[in-house]
């Protein structure tokens, strides 16, 4: 037989062993392929995670762009001067509760982006920026905390409603650990994992509205988040925990970031809180509806979407380092979060700084 003869034998017995390197490099090659940073460490995945039967929100949320949603501006201000938040700690926080809690906080502001490679926690709030009141002002990316006050004693009890939470902020401004920041302050109250809420896990993880001078004294745009680890993480912490109707052959939970499902959960819903408290401080800015005390608002339009290709029980493309933890976003100090889209005013969809298009 002649060597031409024989190479062709050869590659003929070899094909069917080279298909089958092909097939399996194929099927790896997409964790290298338009990949959203450059860490050999973390790779993307768009997990499919069925919507929980009682969604908080369920009637407001939109999956990507829609030309129904009529978002309008209704001539009120938003958040346009450098913002404060002043922190209350309601309960008993343990210490890298608060610093993982304020590191995403500082991770928002330009000033504070030093280790945050991209997509960061500050690109994400590039797009709350982009909402201005009638002068043209756009919400400020300045954000930094201005002071915290700690509650140890539950001056208000373990049970908070609506009304006795505006107590709580009195109790601070009173005891004068906080000024009263009219033009740029934002009061963020936020309460331990023993401490309920009225209506917390039924129907909202987190609420904003402004105090009534007659609580306070003053009208201070506020927000309450609770630490849902030990009452519902699979309502205000989910996807980092699922009910229990999912178990058993259904999808997994994923891994918090950080390692605390309450507290990381607590983080999306703060995300959310801050960026609606920003573009609609007063309930007169914007909100989507007609009906003030019922807005839906930039965070709600984009309920249970974290990355590309989200809606239909996607959460969207995110990523996951080598230990399987879940994040879309980089803050200060090497953090790492997974913090819900907000709807673009631009785009006119849902938006966030780990998109692929």
């Amino acid at each position: 037989m002649s060597p031409p003869n024989s190479l062709l034998l050869i590659l003929i017995t070899l094909l069917p062993q080279l298909l089958s390197l092909h097939i399996e490099a194929s099927i790896e090659e997409p964790d290298n392929v338009q990949t959203l940073n450059t860490n050999p460490n973390t790779k993307k995945f768009n997990p499919k995670i069925p919507p929980l039967k009682k969604t908080l929100s369920s009637s407001k949320r939109f999956e990507g762009s829609s030309d129904f949603v009529n978002l309008k501006y209704h001539m009120g201000p938003v958040l346009s001067s450098p913002i404060n938040i002043y922190l209350i700690w309601y309960g008993n926080w343990k210490q890298p509760q608060k610093l993982l809690i304020k590191d995403f906080l500082l991770s928002i502001s330009t000033t504070n982006r030093r280790a945050s490679p991209a997509p960061s926690v500050s690109d994400w709030w590039r797009t709350v920026s982009l909402y201005t009141d009638q002068t043209g002002a756009n919400i400020s990316r300045t954000v930094s905390i201005a002071g915290e006050y700690n509650d140890l004693r539950y001056s208000h009890g373990t049970h908070l409603t609506r009304l006795s939470v505006q107590q709580v902020i009195a109790t601070a401004v009173k005891t004068k650990p906080f000024p009263v920041d009219h033009r740029n302050g934002i009061y963020l109250i936020l309460t331990a994992d023993d401490v309920t809420m009225e209506d917390f896990c039924r129907a909202v993880c987190g609420f904003h509205y402004f105090t009534f001078p007659s609580m306070v004294g003053y009208t201070l745009p506020y927000a309450w988040v609770g630490n849902s680890g030990k009452q519902c993480p699979e309502v205000c912490a989910y996807p980092f925990a699922v009910p229990g109707y999912m178990g058993g052959g259904g999808p997994g939970k994923l891994s918090p970031p950080n390692g605390d499902v309450g507290v990381d959960g607590m983080v999306s819903v703060i995300g959310h809180e801050l960026a609606e408290l920003s573009s609609n401080p007063l309930v007169n800015a914007w909100y989507a509806g007609e009906d003030p005390t019922a807005p839906t608002e930039i965070g709600d339009l984009c309920e249970g979407l974290y990355g590309t290709g989200g809606g239909g029980g996607y959460i969207g493309e995110v990523m996951k380092d080598k230990e399987g933890r879940t994040f879309n976003v980089n803050g200060r100090r090497g953090r790492r979060f997974l913090l819900q889209w907000i709807w673009s005013p631009v785009l006119k969809a849902c938006a966030g700084p780990n998109a692929l298009d």
